[in-house]
Protein backbone atom coordinates (compact mmCIF):
# COMPACT_ATOMS: atom_id res chain seq x y z
CA UNK A 1 0.00 0.00 0.00
CA UNK A 2 1.71 3.67 -0.76
CA UNK A 3 2.01 6.06 1.91
CA UNK A 4 -1.24 8.38 0.46
CA UNK A 5 -3.56 5.34 0.89
CA UNK A 6 -2.28 5.04 4.33
CA UNK A 7 -2.22 8.55 5.12
CA UNK A 8 -5.91 9.37 3.69
CA UNK A 9 -7.32 6.18 4.98
CA UNK A 10 -6.34 7.28 8.41
CA UNK A 11 -7.40 11.03 7.89
CA UNK A 12 -10.44 10.76 5.97
CA UNK A 13 -13.63 9.12 7.97
CA UNK A 14 -16.17 11.47 7.64
CA UNK A 15 -16.84 12.64 3.92
CA UNK A 16 -15.88 11.02 1.11
CA UNK A 17 -12.50 11.21 -1.68
CA UNK A 18 -11.98 9.23 -4.34
CA UNK A 19 -8.18 9.40 -5.43
CA UNK A 20 -6.69 8.14 -8.81
CA UNK A 21 -2.92 6.99 -9.45
CA UNK A 22 -0.94 8.51 -11.82
CA UNK A 23 -1.27 4.79 -13.55
CA UNK A 24 -4.98 4.61 -13.59
CA UNK A 25 -5.54 2.95 -9.70
CA UNK A 26 -8.81 4.53 -8.16
CA UNK A 27 -8.97 4.00 -4.41
CA UNK A 28 -12.06 5.46 -2.27
CA UNK A 29 -11.49 6.92 1.72
CA UNK A 30 -14.62 7.37 3.92
CA UNK A 31 -17.95 7.17 4.06
CA UNK A 32 -21.22 9.80 3.25
CA UNK A 33 -21.66 12.40 6.09
CA UNK A 34 -24.13 15.20 6.17
CA UNK A 35 -22.29 18.54 6.36
CA UNK A 36 -18.92 16.71 4.89
CA UNK A 37 -18.19 17.44 1.23
CA UNK A 38 -17.41 14.27 -1.80
CA UNK A 39 -14.36 15.04 -3.31
CA UNK A 40 -12.24 13.05 -6.00
CA UNK A 41 -8.65 13.87 -7.02
CA UNK A 42 -6.18 12.52 -9.16
CA UNK A 43 -2.36 12.57 -9.54
CA UNK A 44 -0.58 13.23 -13.09
CA UNK A 45 2.20 11.72 -12.53
CA UNK A 46 4.20 8.74 -10.26
CA UNK A 47 6.24 11.27 -8.00
CA UNK A 48 3.65 13.33 -6.86
CA UNK A 49 1.79 11.44 -4.18
CA UNK A 50 4.81 10.65 -2.32
CA UNK A 51 5.76 14.01 -2.41
CA UNK A 52 1.94 15.23 -1.21
CA UNK A 53 2.37 13.04 2.02
CA UNK A 54 6.35 13.70 3.09
CA UNK A 55 5.21 16.97 2.97
CA UNK A 56 1.82 17.41 4.21
CA UNK A 57 0.97 21.47 3.99
CA UNK A 58 4.05 22.46 1.37
CA UNK A 59 4.15 19.21 -0.87
CA UNK A 60 0.25 19.29 -1.56
CA UNK A 61 0.26 23.31 -1.59
CA UNK A 62 2.82 22.36 -4.32
CA UNK A 63 1.56 19.42 -6.33
CA UNK A 64 -1.35 21.43 -6.53
CA UNK A 65 0.07 24.71 -7.76
CA UNK A 66 2.19 22.76 -10.68
CA UNK A 67 -0.55 20.72 -11.63
CA UNK A 68 0.17 17.60 -10.27
CA UNK A 69 -2.55 17.48 -8.05
CA UNK A 70 -5.67 17.58 -10.06
CA UNK A 71 -9.13 18.27 -8.45
CA UNK A 72 -11.75 16.57 -10.73
CA UNK A 73 -14.79 16.77 -8.64
CA UNK A 74 -15.18 19.60 -6.46
CA UNK A 75 -12.59 22.22 -5.80
CA UNK A 76 -9.55 23.09 -3.56
CA UNK A 77 -11.79 24.48 -0.80
CA UNK A 78 -13.44 21.52 -0.70
CA UNK A 79 -10.49 19.19 -0.50
CA UNK A 80 -8.64 21.29 2.45
CA UNK A 81 -12.37 21.24 4.73
CA UNK A 82 -12.54 17.82 4.09
CA UNK A 83 -9.18 17.31 5.55
CA UNK A 84 -9.41 19.43 7.99
CA UNK A 85 -12.99 18.65 9.56
CA UNK A 86 -12.38 15.27 10.17
CA UNK A 87 -9.43 16.35 12.92
CA UNK A 88 -10.98 19.42 14.25
CA UNK A 89 -8.86 21.18 16.80
CA UNK A 90 -11.52 20.98 19.76
CA UNK A 91 -10.84 17.31 19.24
CA UNK A 92 -6.85 16.73 18.93
CA UNK A 93 -6.55 16.95 14.94
CA UNK A 94 -2.75 17.65 14.07
CA UNK A 95 -1.49 17.75 10.86
CA UNK A 96 1.81 17.79 12.09
CA UNK A 97 5.08 16.65 9.94
CA UNK A 98 5.39 13.04 12.25
CA UNK A 99 9.26 12.62 10.89
CA UNK A 100 10.90 13.85 13.92
CA UNK A 101 14.41 15.16 11.80
CA UNK A 102 12.02 17.11 9.60
CA UNK A 103 10.20 18.39 12.11
CA UNK A 104 13.20 20.18 14.27
CA UNK A 105 14.60 21.71 10.68
CA UNK A 106 10.91 22.77 10.11
CA UNK A 107 10.72 25.03 13.62
CA UNK A 108 14.36 25.92 13.21
CA UNK A 109 13.40 27.43 9.77
CA UNK A 110 10.42 28.94 11.52
CA UNK A 111 12.06 30.42 14.74
CA UNK A 112 14.52 32.20 12.70
CA UNK A 113 11.99 34.06 10.01
CA UNK A 114 10.21 35.55 13.21
CA UNK A 115 13.06 37.65 13.50
CA UNK A 116 11.32 40.68 11.49
CA UNK A 117 13.68 43.11 11.89
CA UNK A 118 12.98 46.69 10.14
CA UNK A 119 14.65 45.86 7.07
CA UNK A 120 13.20 42.72 6.93
CA UNK A 121 9.91 43.46 8.09
CA UNK A 122 9.72 46.09 5.13
CA UNK A 123 10.72 42.99 2.43
CA UNK A 124 8.12 40.98 3.85
CA UNK A 125 5.39 43.26 3.49
CA UNK A 126 5.98 43.81 0.21
CA UNK A 127 5.71 40.44 -0.60
CA UNK A 128 2.37 40.14 0.01
CA UNK A 129 1.04 43.63 -0.05
CA UNK A 130 2.87 45.11 -3.02
CA UNK A 131 0.96 42.61 -5.31
CA UNK A 132 -1.14 44.34 -7.79
CA UNK A 133 -3.51 46.99 -6.44
CA UNK A 134 -6.10 45.48 -9.30
CA UNK A 135 -6.11 42.09 -7.34
CA UNK A 136 -7.30 42.94 -3.97
CA UNK A 137 -9.70 45.50 -6.18
CA UNK A 138 -10.89 41.88 -7.20
CA UNK A 139 -12.11 40.06 -4.22
CA UNK A 140 -11.65 42.80 -1.26
CA UNK A 141 -14.87 45.06 -0.38
CA UNK A 142 -14.47 48.70 -1.54
CA UNK A 143 -12.47 49.98 1.12
CA UNK A 144 -10.04 47.18 0.97
CA UNK A 145 -10.38 45.90 4.42
CA UNK A 146 -8.31 42.95 4.26
CA UNK A 147 -9.16 41.59 8.19
CA UNK A 148 -11.10 40.23 9.31
CA UNK A 149 -14.95 41.44 9.47
CA UNK A 150 -17.72 41.19 12.21
CA UNK A 151 -21.14 39.66 11.25
CA UNK A 152 -23.84 41.61 13.11
CA UNK A 153 -26.01 38.57 11.28
CA UNK A 154 -24.29 35.77 9.44
CA UNK A 155 -26.33 36.39 6.04
CA UNK A 156 -24.42 40.04 5.92
CA UNK A 157 -22.72 41.39 2.53
CA UNK A 158 -18.89 41.18 2.94
CA UNK A 159 -19.55 45.34 2.96
CA UNK A 160 -22.07 45.31 5.27
CA UNK A 161 -19.67 43.54 7.97
CA UNK A 162 -16.56 45.27 7.35
CA UNK A 163 -18.92 48.51 8.23
CA UNK A 164 -19.81 46.47 11.07
CA UNK A 165 -16.11 46.08 11.57
CA UNK A 166 -14.89 49.80 11.76
CA UNK A 167 -17.79 50.87 14.20
CA UNK A 168 -17.28 47.77 16.69
CA UNK A 169 -13.55 48.99 16.77
CA UNK A 170 -14.22 52.82 16.93
CA UNK A 171 -16.81 52.09 19.77
CA UNK A 172 -13.63 50.16 22.00
CA UNK A 173 -11.58 52.87 21.17
CA UNK A 174 -13.92 55.32 22.77
CA UNK A 175 -13.35 58.58 20.97
CA UNK A 176 -13.51 61.98 21.34
CA UNK A 177 -13.78 65.16 18.58
CA UNK A 178 -9.69 66.13 18.11
CA UNK A 179 -8.01 63.24 19.52
CA UNK A 180 -5.04 61.85 18.02
CA UNK A 181 -5.52 58.36 16.29
CA UNK A 182 -1.98 56.37 15.51
CA UNK A 183 -3.15 53.56 12.98
CA UNK A 184 -0.17 51.08 12.66
CA UNK A 185 -0.64 49.10 9.65
CA UNK A 186 -3.23 51.22 7.98
CA UNK A 187 -3.69 49.63 4.85
CA UNK A 188 -5.14 51.04 2.31
CA UNK A 189 -6.21 53.36 4.50
CA UNK A 190 -9.90 52.54 4.89
CA UNK A 191 -9.80 52.45 8.94
CA UNK A 192 -7.94 55.93 9.41
CA UNK A 193 -10.79 57.58 6.83
CA UNK A 194 -13.49 56.26 8.38
CA UNK A 195 -12.35 57.36 12.14
CA UNK A 196 -11.49 60.31 10.79
CA UNK A 197 -15.33 60.75 9.55
CA UNK A 198 -17.21 58.83 12.30
CA UNK A 199 -15.57 60.32 15.40
CA UNK A 200 -13.53 63.87 13.81
CA UNK A 201 -10.50 62.63 15.31
CA UNK A 202 -7.20 63.44 13.75
CA UNK A 203 -5.32 60.10 12.71
CA UNK A 204 -1.66 58.78 11.51
CA UNK A 205 -1.78 56.15 9.72
CA UNK A 206 1.74 54.18 8.99
CA UNK A 207 2.30 51.33 6.38
CA UNK A 208 5.58 49.77 5.43
CA UNK A 209 4.06 48.99 2.00
CA UNK A 210 5.11 51.72 -0.72
CA UNK A 211 1.82 50.58 -2.95
CA UNK A 212 -0.63 51.09 -0.24
CA UNK A 213 1.12 54.30 0.84
CA UNK A 214 0.26 55.84 -2.23
CA UNK A 215 -3.86 54.54 -2.59
CA UNK A 216 -4.13 55.45 1.05
CA UNK A 217 -3.18 59.22 0.44
CA UNK A 218 -4.60 59.33 -2.88
CA UNK A 219 -8.19 58.39 -0.82
CA UNK A 220 -7.14 61.27 1.63
CA UNK A 221 -6.75 63.81 -0.85
CA UNK A 222 -10.08 62.82 -2.57
CA UNK A 223 -11.84 62.94 0.58
CA UNK A 224 -10.63 66.94 1.42
CA UNK A 225 -9.05 65.40 4.51
CA UNK A 226 -5.67 64.90 3.96
CA UNK A 227 -4.90 68.06 6.79
CA UNK A 228 -6.30 65.34 9.16
CA UNK A 229 -5.40 62.27 7.68
CA UNK A 230 -1.87 61.99 7.10
CA UNK A 231 0.00 58.65 5.87
CA UNK A 232 3.62 57.98 6.29
CA UNK A 233 5.93 54.71 4.77
CA UNK A 234 7.70 54.18 8.18
CA UNK A 235 7.86 51.12 11.03
CA UNK A 236 6.03 51.80 14.06
CA UNK A 237 9.42 51.31 16.04
CA UNK A 238 10.11 55.06 14.41
CA UNK A 239 7.40 56.65 15.49
CA UNK A 240 7.77 59.82 17.72
CA UNK A 241 5.14 61.99 19.32
CA UNK A 242 1.93 60.76 21.73
CA UNK A 243 -1.09 59.70 20.56
CA UNK A 244 -4.65 59.38 22.45
CA UNK A 245 -4.89 56.34 20.91
CA UNK A 246 -3.57 53.46 18.85
CA UNK A 247 -5.17 50.93 16.66
CA UNK A 248 -3.52 48.06 14.66
CA UNK A 249 -5.67 45.89 12.77
CA UNK A 250 -4.19 43.00 11.01
CA UNK A 251 -0.26 43.69 11.90
CA UNK A 252 0.45 42.07 14.49
CA UNK A 253 0.51 38.95 12.94
CA UNK A 254 3.69 40.40 10.85
CA UNK A 255 5.48 41.80 14.49
CA UNK A 256 7.33 38.15 14.78
CA UNK A 257 7.13 36.74 18.94
CA UNK A 258 11.17 37.99 19.37
CA UNK A 259 9.81 41.48 19.04
CA UNK A 260 6.85 41.36 21.22
CA UNK A 261 8.14 43.25 24.10
CA UNK A 262 9.30 46.11 22.10
CA UNK A 263 5.54 46.01 19.75
CA UNK A 264 3.84 47.12 23.41
CA UNK A 265 6.94 49.08 25.20
CA UNK A 266 6.55 51.13 22.08
CA UNK A 267 2.70 51.31 22.17
CA UNK A 268 2.86 52.21 25.48
CA UNK A 269 5.66 55.10 25.69
CA UNK A 270 3.40 56.48 22.69
CA UNK A 271 0.08 56.68 24.25
CA UNK A 272 -0.98 59.46 26.74
CA UNK A 273 -1.49 58.50 30.29
CA UNK A 274 -5.03 58.68 29.81
CA UNK A 275 -4.68 56.69 25.99
CA UNK A 276 -6.14 53.50 24.71
CA UNK A 277 -4.88 50.79 22.19
CA UNK A 278 -7.03 48.51 20.65
CA UNK A 279 -5.17 45.68 18.84
CA UNK A 280 -7.35 43.16 16.34
CA UNK A 281 -5.17 40.18 14.82
CA UNK A 282 -5.28 36.82 14.22
CA UNK A 283 -4.97 34.52 17.51
CA UNK A 284 -3.76 30.45 17.51
CA UNK A 285 -6.29 29.07 20.22
CA UNK A 286 -4.58 26.89 23.04
CA UNK A 287 -0.74 27.39 23.10
CA UNK A 288 2.18 28.59 21.29
CA UNK A 289 3.21 26.93 17.70
CA UNK A 290 4.53 27.78 14.08
CA UNK A 291 3.67 28.82 11.04
CA UNK A 292 3.00 26.45 8.75
CA UNK A 293 5.36 25.61 5.47
CA UNK A 294 3.34 27.27 2.77
CA UNK A 295 2.20 30.08 4.42
CA UNK A 296 6.06 30.98 5.71
CA UNK A 297 7.25 31.08 1.80
CA UNK A 298 4.38 31.90 -0.60
CA UNK A 299 2.38 34.13 1.57
CA UNK A 300 3.48 35.80 4.35
CA UNK A 301 6.77 35.25 5.07
CA UNK A 302 7.95 36.33 8.49
CA UNK A 303 4.66 36.28 9.51
CA UNK A 304 3.48 34.68 12.95
CA UNK A 305 -0.20 34.12 14.84
CA UNK A 306 0.44 34.76 18.34
CA UNK A 307 -1.08 32.73 20.83
CA UNK A 308 -3.23 34.65 23.93
CA UNK A 309 -0.77 33.82 26.51
CA UNK A 310 1.92 35.34 24.08
CA UNK A 311 0.27 38.11 23.94
CA UNK A 312 -0.35 38.68 27.35
CA UNK A 313 3.13 37.62 28.69
CA UNK A 314 4.72 40.29 26.53
CA UNK A 315 1.75 43.34 27.33
CA UNK A 316 2.46 42.51 31.24
CA UNK A 317 6.43 43.41 30.47
CA UNK A 318 5.30 47.14 29.77
CA UNK A 319 2.51 47.99 32.33
CA UNK A 320 -0.46 47.92 29.59
CA UNK A 321 -3.59 46.69 31.57
CA UNK A 322 -5.39 44.29 29.21
CA UNK A 323 -9.24 46.15 29.90
CA UNK A 324 -11.19 43.77 27.38
CA UNK A 325 -10.23 41.46 25.09
CA UNK A 326 -12.89 39.39 22.80
CA UNK A 327 -12.59 36.13 20.45
CA UNK A 328 -14.59 36.16 17.18
CA UNK A 329 -14.11 32.37 16.84
CA UNK A 330 -16.21 31.90 13.11
CA UNK A 331 -16.27 35.65 12.07
CA UNK A 332 -12.95 35.27 10.02
CA UNK A 333 -14.05 32.16 8.14
CA UNK A 334 -17.37 33.90 6.68
CA UNK A 335 -14.97 36.86 5.82
CA UNK A 336 -12.52 34.35 3.49
CA UNK A 337 -15.46 32.43 2.33
CA UNK A 338 -16.50 36.05 0.40
CA UNK A 339 -12.78 36.43 -0.56
CA UNK A 340 -12.69 32.83 -1.32
CA UNK A 341 -15.89 33.45 -3.92
CA UNK A 342 -15.00 36.75 -5.56
CA UNK A 343 -11.52 35.09 -6.13
CA UNK A 344 -12.98 32.02 -7.84
CA UNK A 345 -15.77 34.49 -10.22
CA UNK A 346 -12.91 36.92 -11.24
CA UNK A 347 -9.95 33.32 -12.31
CA UNK A 348 -9.82 35.07 -15.84
CA UNK A 349 -8.68 38.62 -14.54
CA UNK A 350 -6.31 36.71 -12.28
CA UNK A 351 -5.21 34.51 -14.58
CA UNK A 352 -3.92 37.35 -16.77
CA UNK A 353 -2.97 39.72 -13.92
CA UNK A 354 -0.17 36.99 -12.66
CA UNK A 355 -0.60 33.56 -14.62
CA UNK A 356 -2.52 29.82 -13.74
CA UNK A 357 -0.20 29.06 -11.21
CA UNK A 358 -0.69 32.08 -9.20
CA UNK A 359 -4.22 31.49 -8.85
CA UNK A 360 -4.09 28.11 -7.81
CA UNK A 361 -1.36 29.74 -5.01
CA UNK A 362 -4.14 32.00 -4.09
CA UNK A 363 -7.44 30.10 -3.90
CA UNK A 364 -5.11 27.72 -1.78
CA UNK A 365 -3.99 30.11 0.86
CA UNK A 366 -7.39 31.61 0.48
CA UNK A 367 -9.01 27.46 1.60
CA UNK A 368 -6.34 27.09 4.12
CA UNK A 369 -7.65 29.90 5.78
CA UNK A 370 -11.00 28.81 6.03
CA UNK A 371 -10.55 25.27 6.86
CA UNK A 372 -8.12 26.93 9.73
CA UNK A 373 -11.05 29.16 11.33
CA UNK A 374 -13.50 26.74 10.57
CA UNK A 375 -11.37 23.43 11.65
CA UNK A 376 -8.40 24.48 12.64
CA UNK A 377 -7.20 26.58 15.46
CA UNK A 378 -7.47 29.63 14.74
CA UNK A 379 -9.53 32.78 15.63
CA UNK A 380 -9.47 36.32 15.42
CA UNK A 381 -8.45 38.16 18.52
CA UNK A 382 -9.68 41.90 19.83
CA UNK A 383 -7.53 43.17 22.73
CA UNK A 384 -8.05 46.63 24.42
CA UNK A 385 -5.10 47.56 26.91
CA UNK A 386 -4.99 50.58 28.95
CA UNK A 387 -1.85 52.42 30.71
CA UNK A 388 -4.61 53.79 33.49
CA UNK A 389 -7.84 51.84 34.94
CA UNK A 390 -9.37 54.99 34.59
CA UNK A 391 -9.62 55.56 31.25
CA UNK A 392 -12.36 53.66 30.15
CA UNK A 393 -16.04 53.39 31.59
CA UNK A 394 -16.15 50.89 34.28
CA UNK A 395 -19.09 48.37 32.05
CA UNK A 396 -18.77 47.54 28.66
CA UNK A 397 -22.03 49.27 28.21
CA UNK A 398 -20.10 52.32 25.86
CA UNK A 399 -19.22 49.78 23.31
CA UNK A 400 -22.31 48.74 22.12
CA UNK A 401 -24.64 51.87 22.69
CA UNK A 402 -21.74 53.43 20.68
CA UNK A 403 -21.75 50.95 18.25
CA UNK A 404 -25.51 52.29 17.57
CA UNK A 405 -24.53 55.66 17.62
CA UNK A 406 -22.40 54.60 14.61
CA UNK A 407 -24.87 53.07 12.36
CA UNK A 408 -27.39 55.61 12.08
Amino acid sequence: MALIDTFLQRIVKQGTLTMTHHDGRTVHYGTPAEGFPHVAIRFADAGAANYVVSHPRLGAAEAFMDGRLLIEDGDILDLISLIRANGPWEKGGNLEIKNPLRRAASSAAERVSRFNWAAQSKRNVAHHYDLSDDLYALFLDADRQYSCAYFTHPDNSLEQAQADKKAHIAAKLHLKPGQRVLDIGCGWGGMALYLNRAADVDVLGITLSEEQLKVARARAEAAGVSDRVKFELIDYRDVQGRFDRIVSVGMFEHVGPPHYRDYFRKCHDLLTEDGVLLMHTIGRFGTPGTTDAFTRKYIFPGGYIPAVSEVVAASEQCRLLLSDMETLRLHYAMTIRHWYQRTVANREKIEALYDARFFRMWTFYLAGAIAAFESGGMGNHQYQFVRNRRALPITRDYIGATETLLAR
